[in-house]
């Protein structure tokens, strides 16, 4: 069984390595080359048009679940309506460059733009219920970036001028600042993955109970109890389909798993309120369902 563990482990690391590069790399250049006060100017204004910039940039963005808090709360100080922060922490750690290249090698092109399509939805429609909910932004306290307010993203670190100083800082962030960050939940995920695919009888517990639609109501549960970065669950989700779990359900919980975290949930709480957080909560749970069932019908 530990041969069997290894030799998986080894197979999930030889595949999505290259995406991990790729992803890294395209991290920092975001970072590094997206101005932070263009992202500011367009989400202080009302419509549906900064639901869909934050919804759009959230899903390149690298920024897990924890990473887009700091953000989030950022915005909020400099006035951005309630809105566009509840979209960009739905799209944020749903997804991400990197998340989208492990997606695309392991589960396909066409589960890959359906997952987009999805997060890009849920991020309009629980940004457009949050226009609706009754709350004042408070006004802003700082000039301070979010983005370099994120875990000692200071501005002495980044965005400096000159073509060496900004290729330096391309890869700091990209293959230093991203791994601190997401690292951790990675190898968990891995091995998790590794483990789910390598162990018999948890297979076998999965092809006879989750193949059908009790799968969704695992992936729902088991999403909300346990977080894992938008790029280390799409490994484990793999391993799950892999095992016989319905396509939709691991659908589900590759949506809900990054986007709910014990974080997100006691800083919404905090930071808004018990009533927006049930609707943050209810938004993500009725959509996942419907977008990984109507996923599942379709195969």
């Amino acid at each position: 069984m530990i041969i069997d563990f290894l030799y998986t482990l080894k197979h999930y690391i030889i595949e999505i390595a290259p995406s991990l590069a790729i992803g890294f790399l395209l991290s920092g250049v975001i970072h590094e080359f997206v101005p932070q006060s263009w992202v500011n100017r367009y989400l202080t204004r009302k419509g549906i048009m900064p639901l869909i910039y934050v919804t759009i940039a959230g899903i390149v963005l690298p920024l897990c679940c924890f990473g887009s808090l700091p953000v989030a709360i950022g915005f909020r100080k400099k006035g951005v309506p309630l809105g566009p922060i509840l979209a960009f922490l739905v799209a944020t750690p749903a997804t991400s460059v990197t998340a989208i290249l492990v997606t695309w090698k392991l589960m396909g092109i066409g589960f890959t733009l359906y997952l987009c399509l999805s997060v890009i939805i849920m991020g309009l429609v629980i940004g457009l219920i949050g226009n609706f909910i009754p709350f004042k932004p408070v006004e802003s306290k700082s000039d301070t970036c979010p983005m370099c307010e994120e875990g000692g993203h200071t501005a002495h670190n980044h965005h400096k001028k000159g073509l060496k100083n900004r290729i330096v800082s391309v890869l700091t962030f990209g293959f230093i600042d991203i791994p601190k960050e997401i690292g951790l939940e990675l190898v968990i995920g891995l091995i998790f993955a590794a483990v789910i695919a390598s162990i018999t009888p948890l297979g076998a517990l999965i092809e006879n109970y989750l193949a059908a639609g009790l799968g969704y109501l695992f992936a729902l549960v088991f999403g909300l109890l346990m977080y894992i970065c938008s790029t280390a669950s799409v490994p484990m989700v793999d391993a799950f389909v892999s095992q016989g779990l319905n396509i939709g359900a691991g659908f589900v919980l590759l949506l809900v798993g990054p986007i709910t975290s014990y974080g997100t949930i006691l800083v919404i709480r905090k930071e808004f309120g018990n009533k927006v957080l049930l609707v943050y909560l209810g938004v993500i749970c009725l959509l996942s369902l419907v977008f990984g069932y109507l996923y599942g019908g379709l195969q």
